[in-house]
């Protein structure tokens, strides 16, 4: 039976999360937030209470808050409409920097990161891109730098691999070993994972191309109008952003700030 969360115990969740922890979700999407929570509470079969107290004093069991209430959902080539659209109109402009800086936010475990390192191993460019794959969940940043995906899942990334254009084999970009799948380290060699929170950390490079893809989704307006003003800040001059299918820069305070490079593909450029 799902445990009864009232809104007084969903604010007092998030500032356990704010206040012990320096997480702070108080401006995430509540309904999806809600939902995600009650999840966490129906795997755990405890009181309320006694989830609340081990929440504040339990690191471990924070920890596995976190790994339930963030965005772990991903794909390779995931949308290969915006693969293509990077591939033939984003990375031929990158070609003329002699280093290429470039950031994916919210990068869950991985996939999406190798997907794009792939496109600049194809375009003669990965030998000099950096990679700066960051996410809130350290569980998830783990798992992406092992490079270890579930095989199973190949065969429709191969398929979304072929659909944005591929120009190779895919398996020549990975090792099948039993059941999974390891990202070669030629690839992988590219990217440094590290933790960031979108919600309070600040900029902390200036890039040429930034990636938070389906990520906004989870934000309430204001909290996405500050990410995006974030990104901005980050961004070089005529630096490209790439946003989800479901995302927009419409209803955001910085839309004037940037050009439509590919409004089905959400990508856009940085006014000077």
């Amino acid at each position: 039976m799902e445990k009864e969360l009232t809104k007084e115990d969903l604010q007092e969740i998030i500032e356990i999360a704010k206040n012990k922890h320096g997480y702070d979700f108080s401006d995430y999407a509540v309904t999806s937030f809600e939902r995600r929570v009650k999840y966490f509470l129906k795997h755990h079969n405890l009181p309320l209470h006694e989830i609340k107290d081990r929440l504040a004093t339990d690191k471990k069991f924070f920890e596995a808050f976190i790994r339930t209430v963030t965005v772990n959902v991903t794909e390779m080539f995931r949308d290969p409409v915006f693969y293509r659209a990077l591939r033939e109109e984003v990375l031929p402009k990158l070609a003329s920097y002699p280093i290429i800086k470039i950031w994916h936010a919210g990068c869950a475990t991985g996939e999406e990161v190798f997907s794009v390192a792939i496109l600049l191993k194809e375009a003669g460019l990965l030998s000099r891109s950096r990679i700066y794959a960051t996410d809130i969940n350290s569980a998830n940043l783990e798992k992406a730098a092992t490079g270890i995906i579930k095989l199973q899942n190949m065969k429709e990334y191969t398929a979304n691999y072929i659909q944005s254009g591929g120009k190779a084999e895919f398996s020549n970009y990975y090792t099948a070993k039993y059941d999974h799948a390891i990202i070669d380290k030629d690839i992988r060699k590219h990217i440094l994972f590290s933790q960031h929170n979108l919600v309070t950390d600040q900029a902390f490079n200036e890039f040429h191309l930034i990636c938070c893809r389906n990520v906004l989704i989870y934000f309430n307006k204001q909290l996405q109008n500050r990410v995006i003003q974030l990104f901005y800040n980050s961004l070089s001059s005529f630096g490209y952003l790439a946003l989800g299918s479901k995302e927009s820069l419409l209803f955001t305070e910085c839309r004037r700030d940037f050009d439509i490079i590919n409004q089905q593909a959400k990508i856009f450029r940085k006014r000077n």
